[in-house]
This record gives C-alpha cells, structure tokens and sequence, in this order.
C-alpha cells in the first residue's frame, strides 16, 4: 500500500453534514480532533496492555525487554508510516474543513472570467 492510499482512506469523507455542539467551529475543531485520539489511546492502551501481559504470563517477553527494544530500519519506516496514517484520521476534520473551504475558492482564473461576462 502507498502511502497516498493510506492517507486517502485514512481521512475518508462521511457524508452528510457534521454536527456542531459548541458555540465556534475552532472549539468544535479542537474537541474533534481531542475525541479522536482520545479513541485512539484507549483501544492502543487495551491492546498494548493485554499483549504486555499475555507475553509476560507466558515468559516469553518482559515489560523490560519492552522498554528497552530498537527498532530496525524497516520497522522504524513502517513506524513512521503508521504515524502518517495516525496523523491523518487525528486531523481529519481540519483537512475536511481545508478541502470544503478550497473548495469554495474561486481562482483568479474565475474571477477574471466573471468580470469578462
């Protein structure tokens, strides 16, 4: 998968209208983007934790062995893709909001081809 692909699906549109609960779009933008990676820590953290676990049970890996890993270069690129994606739905309404106001921007081109009517 390329990294275009991923952050593509990664920031997918729902459609319909976004629903707004606070009094301005920037507290509505910073509660948004607050709620996704609190969603994102709790099912990393369950998961993180029941692995640690499972691991340590077994004597396969300790919580030391753990701390204490270094990625190889592969795995630090794929790291830092996953990182891209991470970002990408974290950031997803403030990209959405980009998009629909770019959307709405007339060029110069336009303009200029307006005033020429």
């Amino acid at each position: 998968m390329s990294i275009q692909q991923a952050l593509a699906g990664a920031s997918a549109k729902p459609t319909g209208k976004r629903p707004r609960f606070l009094e301005s779009w920037e507290a509505e933008r910073a509660l948004a983007v607050a709620m996704s990676l609190a969603g994102e820590l709790v099912v990393t953290r369950q998961r993180l934790d029941t692995l640690e676990r499972l691991l340590a049970a077994k004597g396969i890996v300790s919580r030391a062995e753990i701390d204490s890993f270094a990625p190889s270069k592969a795995e630090a690129a794929e790291r830092g893709l996953w990182n891209q994606e991470f970002l990408a739905r974290v950031l997803r309404v403030v990209q959405q909001e980009a998009e629909a106001i770019s959307a709405l921007d007339d060029t110069s081109e336009n303009i200029a081809e307006e005033l020429a009517r």
